[in-house]
């Protein structure tokens, strides 16, 4: 059996400073609340101060002012914008203005899932502020055209853009994983988002959607394998780099002999390469975790209680919290499903627990039956899902955080694997202290029925704990398979040699006795770490950190996804084309932004 050796914290200042040589070789300053970089040209704040987050901004917005090449011309360039001095930017005309004005309208209607004709709805009202604060610039909003069929091909453009800038890092990949979602589409058909996450020689991660594929046209394990191909062939890329799959556990992607992970894996086969590391339990969790907790059908009932609220109750003070987040969720218009997978949260569980007895007294009003409050099964029922849904909800969100590597987010399962042991333990000992809901409605029900002295059956719940572990067990066993990987990553000046596998025996004592790499280590964070590695000296060391840092480390490009959809569902299950609708979902999803340069020339060019 694998030994790992023991963690030693080590304090590491991972604070990411502003350099002052970005001041000229991205026009930007130091803010002076000191977070972040303030752009000289448009006076946008980058929030991060990682220096590929300065560079694309500095890439995708303001290419015109690499034409100042030299170092006195950037000098002067920098003192004539730190003065305010913008009438370099007068080589744009006003048409071109107002075409990079209509694509970042059309680009925000994207983001927020409006509908196409709410362009129009935008230029009345831009003409309607115009015209009474401003009259004598209203004539700016000649050029702008925010039409219909205008808006669909702008965002095509963007989509067509964004896509591109992609494909151009993909090539630059030294590694990369796939996240296979089937489970975040909601509305009338079903889709499979295939999102993807690279590293490239400076190990910097890129996630993004990568393609789209229509469930209806693709039924078949085959076909969805053939679309993947060619989408990861369009791209640039080939299987033998594929390092990771991560997906929901649905039997179309982890069916034993049909599924989809088992045909990836066959082809993915490389004597040079790891075994593709699948795990299947970082997408939904909440959501997916929630049908095998719920023992007693308790969100069925809930969401019929929910449905009568928001026809019946909608007025009523008690439950105006309650309204408010489920609107905040998905808006006013919500399908039976959205309404499921929203109830199926730990938050919103923990809410409608709190309001249970207003929600009593409401069903009575109304001559609903309320049989379920008398009955000590369902109540308690009620209570553990309750409590262990917060569970899975605090571990989603420490899931969703990026920029962590796979390494601390295989941590963060393990340490809760190890409280499903401690709650398991206590459920066999009778002991509540950790299911304060549960406890509640024992308490409240011993108060009630105080000849009966046994209110619930512990082994029951352990049952369901049990069957927890060993989803846990089953979704991330690939994971422990590469341990000594990820702790060979996070920890490389900790790891004992002779723990580690023969290979890299040599290059890991080399490392740890070379002090100058110890300082850096200590000062920079682990993707900074490993991009300076040199690959000369430490190729297989290197190595495993490529294939380590494409792993997924994250859900939160799904969740972000998945939120984008049950907000906006009643626009995105309009009729659309699905090139228009993989177009949205790539605006909403990425982090890149468009290259608005090269969409002006592109749309200058094309107007007659």
């Amino acid at each position: 059996m694998w030994m790992t050796p023991k963690r030693v914290r080590m304090e590491v200042d991972e604070a990411l400073v502003f350099r002052p040589e970005w001041t000229q070789r991205y026009l930007v300053v130091e803010p002076p609340e000191g977070d972040g970089a303030l752009c000289l040209v448009c006076h946008r704040l980058v929030a991060s101060t990682r220096e590929r987050d300065v560079r694309r901004h500095y890439e995708a917005e303001h290419e015109f002012y690499e034409r100042f090449v030299g170092e006195e011309e950037r000098a002067a360039l920098v003192e004539r914008l730190r003065q305010g001095d913008l009438s370099v930017a007068a080589a744009f005309t006003a048409e071109e203005r107002a075409i990079r004005a209509g694509l970042g309208l059309c680009r925000l209607l994207a983001l927020r899932g409006r509908g196409w004709t709410e362009g129009d709805f935008v230029y009345q009202c831009m003409e309607v502020l115009l015209r009474e604060v401003l009259p004598d610039h209203i004539g700016v909003l000649e050029g702008i055209d925010l039409s219909p069929e205008i808006t669909r091909q702008r965002i095509l453009s963007i989509d067509s853009n964004l896509r591109s800038q992609l494909y151009s890092r993909a090539r630059n990949f030294k590694a990369y994983s796939l996240a296979l979602d089937d489970q975040a589409f909601v509305a009338y058909e079903n889709y499979l988002l295939v999102f993807i996450r690279g590293v490239d020689n400076d190990l910097e991660v890129q996630e993004d959607l990568l393609t789209m594929i229509n469930l209806t046209h693709h039924f078949s394990v085959g076909a969805l394998m053939a679309a993947i191909l060619e989408a990861l062939q369009t791209a640039g890329l080939s299987l033998q780099r594929m390092v990771g799959l991560t997906t929901t556990h649905t039997l179309r992607m982890i069916g034993e002999n049909s599924g989809l992970v088992s045909y990836m894996r066959e082809k993915a086969v490389s004597p040079n390469c790891w075994n593709v590391i699948h795990y299947s339990g970082f997408l939904h969790l909440e959501l997916l975790s929630s049908y095998d907790v719920d023992v007693n059908q308790i969100i069925n009932t809930i969401s019929e209680w929910i449905v009568m609220i928001k026809t019946r109750g909608v007025r009523r003070p008690e439950f105006q919290p309650l309204l408010t987040e489920s609107e905040s969720e998905h808006g006013e218009r919500v399908n039976g499903r959205c309404l499921n997978n929203w109830l199926r949260r730990g938050k919103t569980l923990k809410l409608v627990f709190a309001l249970r007895r207003e929600i009593e007294a409401f069903l009575v009003s109304v001559g609903a039956t309320t049989v379920h409050f008398s009955d000590k099964q369902w109540l308690c029922d009620f209570g553990f899902l309750v409590d262990i849904m917060d569970y899975l909800r605090e571990l989603s969100e420490e899931l969703q955080l990026t920029k962590v590597f796979a390494a601390a987010a295989f941590d963060r399962i393990c340490a809760f694997e190890g409280k499903l042991n401690l709650l398991h333990r206590h459920m066999e000992e009778d002991n509540l202290t950790d299911f304060p809901a549960f406890s509640k409605v024992v308490d409240e029900l011993r108060h009630q029925f105080k000849e009966d002295h046994r209110i619930f059956d512990p082994d029951r719940y352990q049952m369901v704990i049990c069957r927890l572990q060993k989803d846990f067990e089953r979704h991330f066993k690939d994971l422990r398979f590469i341990k000594k990987d990820l702790e060979l990553f996070s920890n490389p000046f900790n790891f004992k040699p002779e723990y580690a596998p023969i290979s890299v025996r040599v290059e890991l004592t080399k490392l740890q006795a070379n002090t100058d790499l110890w300082n850096e280590y200590r000062v920079k964070d682990l993707g900074q770490f490993y991009a300076g590695l040199s690959a000369e000296s430490y190729p297989i060391i290197k190595g495993v950190a490529y294939k380590v840092a494409s792993l997924f480390d994250s859900s939160q490009i799904c969740e972000k996804a998945f939120s984008y959809l049950t907000r906006n569902q009643h626009t995105l299950s309009q009729p659309l084309t699905d090139e228009h609708l993989q177009a949205l979902f790539r605006v909403a999803t990425t982090e890149m932004d468009p290259g608005w340069d090269d969409l002006v020339r592109e749309r200058s060019e094309a107007s007659p």
